[in-house]
Order: structure tokens, then C-alpha cells, then sequence
């Protein structure tokens, strides 16, 4: 099968498109046949190894897992002996976070993996496009911030992979919400549900004297530190982004009754009720795919050029070819 190998640290130049050994899946896994796949800054910051954290968790000197990608979308191909939950030819959407593998023409994964059948009127791409975003976006809002009706709440990044599906998630539980972007992207942002949109080259949210019940920093731009001043008494600040810093003042706010700073691994924290519960919002209509480009897998190192940029709006999208 192909697949994008990358088995050293560095810039998109170190994702080939290689033959490779098509999986075949133990009795408790199916194999799926991916259909499509996303890039985002998280996939980057694992191809580049930035923070220097993702070494101590995934190899010091090279990626641990030489094939990249987490989220993906596709047709279930095979079965092992022991699998009831999904059949041959279901069509289905979820994550490999800890072993990645998505950026493939195969991946099996095992049946309680976060999998789940995709949402009907969506397409491959727009499957994984939710599943980007979204299932990291609910963590850190319903989880962590237990964000509800009335109360305030800002997206740092507001358009991007993660921050449009904040903004999505923060509107359908009742929040105020106040989404930061470019100019440009404004519209996209509002379109979305934000009731403000902040243009970050005009004004900074940080010092101009709005206070939020929750600020949710999704691109890792602004640090605690810098937000302190327009949290309210009991504020919640949530970054994506993990460094010695958060982790820092997570313990610091941890022991006392006012403001927190918190991180998650997001990924990690994935299941398949989150994934059952994201398919449902997306049949209602709660969740909405915004797919700024999409890109061949013979053109996966140019997809991640374009997310290095910090330009994207929403998501890249990765289709693979039968």
C-alpha cells in the first residue's frame, strides 16, 4: 500500500511517499480502507517535534511511528474474528491517536477504538474535518470548562481547525461568544456563531478591559499570564498548546478558588461516546465542516507547508485515491 513515511524530525520535506506492508488486522481490529485524512498543527507539530515535548512521548531521535496522520475517514475492508460493533463496508470516521498511521491507503484499528460510523450526508472529507477539530474542541469546553448558558466565553483563533468548532460547540451550550481572528476571516467566524468577532491586528482582547468566563487560547498564541487581567474572579484559561509554562500554572491555580489555567492532551482523552456524541451534533446541524483546502496524498508535504503558515481557515483536508 502507499503511505506518507516520515522517519526524521524537520521541515515537509521529510514526508515520502513510500510502498509499504498493508496491515492486517488482529481479531479484535478492522482494517479500514482510508478514504480521506486531515493536517493540521498538531500533525505538524509532531512532523517537526515542536515543543520538544512530543520527543519524551513519542521518540527522542525520530517519530516512534513513522506514519503520521490521526484523524480519518473510511470504507471498513476487513474484520477480525472477534469484531460485532462494525461490518464490511460500513462507512465510518474516527482518530488513531496514539499510534497514528492515518496518512495511508490502510489502518486497522481496534473495534473500541474512538470509530464510529460517519454521519450520512457527510462526505469522507467532511467527516474528517469535524473529527479534527471538534472531538479536541469538546474536551477542553464541555470537559474541562463545563462552559453553559449565559456564561462568556472567547476563542483565541477562532478560525482555525480547532477554534471554528469552538466556536460552534460554545454557541450550542448557550455561551456569549467572542471569536479572535484575522479581517478576513471574520464573516466565516460569525457565520459560524460568534456573537463578537475581535480583529487581533486592531485590538488586543487581552488589555482591552472585556472580562470572559472562560478564554480558550486553540492556537497557543497567548499564555495565562497574558489573559490573567480578562479572566473574571473564577475565569478558566485552556490552551492546546503544552509547555513548561501551562504546566506551570496549572499547578500554581490548581490549589487555590479563582482563576485556572488548564491543558489536555485532548487526543488521548478520545472515545467513542465523544465520537457517537460529535455524530450527533453534526446530524443535527449543531456542527457545521468548514474545509479551507484540500490537497492529494502525492501532495501531503504541501498540505503542511500551508498549515505552517497559520493562514488556514477551518481545515486541510487530505484526500487518498483508490
Amino acid at each position: 500500500m502507499k503511505a506518507v513515511v516520515c522517519t526524521r524530525y524537520g521541515s515537509p520535506d521529510v514526508l515520502e511517499l513510500q510502498e509499504t506492508e498493508k496491515p492486517v488486522p488482529k481479531s479484535n481490529e478492522v482494517r479500514i480502507r482510508v478514504r480521506a485524512t486531515s493536517v493540521g498543527p498538531s500533525d505538524c507539530a509532531f512532523r517537526k517535534s515542536d515543543p520538544v515535548l512530543i520527543r519524551f512521548m513519542y521518540g527522542f531521535r525520530k517519530p516512534k511511528y513513522p506514519i503520521l496522520g490521526t484523524e480519518l475517514a473510511g470504507e471498513v475492508e476487513a474484520v477480525g474474528a472477534d469484531v460485532s460493533g462494525f461490518k464490511t463496508g460500513d462507512h465510518v470516521f474516527g482518530l488513531s491517536a496514539k499510534t497514528f498511521g492515518a496518512y495511508a491507503e490502510y489502518k486497522c484499528l481496534p473495534e473500541a477504538a474512538p470509530l464510529a460510523v460517519k454521519p450520512a450526508a457527510f462526505t469522507y472529507e467532511e467527516a474528517v474535518a469535524v473529527c479534527d477539530g471538534g472531538l479536541t474542541a469538546l474536551t477542553f469546553l464541555r470537559d474541562k470548562a463545563k462552559v453553559g448558558r449565559g456564561q462568556k466565553v472567547l476563542i483565541n483563533g477562532a478560525s482555525g481547525a480547532v477554534g471554528i468548532y469552538a466556536v460552534q460547540l460554545a454557541k450550542h451550550y448557550g455561551a456569549e461568544v467572542t471569536g479572535v481572528c484575522s479581517a478576513g476571516n471574520a464573516e466565516l467566524v460569525r457565520a459560524m456563531g460568534a456573537d463578537r468577532v475581535v480583529d487581533y491586528g486592531k485590538e488586543d482582547f487581552a488589555a482591552s478591559g472585556h472580562t470572559y468566563d472562560v478564554i480558550f487560547d486553540a492556537v497557543g498564541k497567548r499564555s495565562y499570564r497574558q489573559c490573567k487581567r480578562a479572566l473574571t474572579a473564577k475565569g478558566i484559561y485552556l490552551t492546546t498548546v503544552p509547555s513548561l509554562s501551562i504546566l506551570y500554572h496549572m499547578l500554581s491555580t490548581a490549589a487555590f478558588g479563582g482563576r485556572k489555567a488548564m491543558f489536555a492532551a485532548a487526543g488521548l482523552m478520545q472515545n467513542k461516546d465523544n465520537l457517537a456524541y460529535i455524530r450527533q451534533l453534526c446530524e443535527a446541524g449543531a456542527l457545521r465542516p468548514v474545509i479551507d483546502r484540500r490537497y492529494p496524498m502525492e501532495q501531503i508535504a504541501e498540505a503542511h507547508r500551508y498549515v505552517d503558515t497559520g493562514r488556514k481557515k477551518g481545515n486541510v483536508v487530505i484526500a487518498i485515491e483508490p
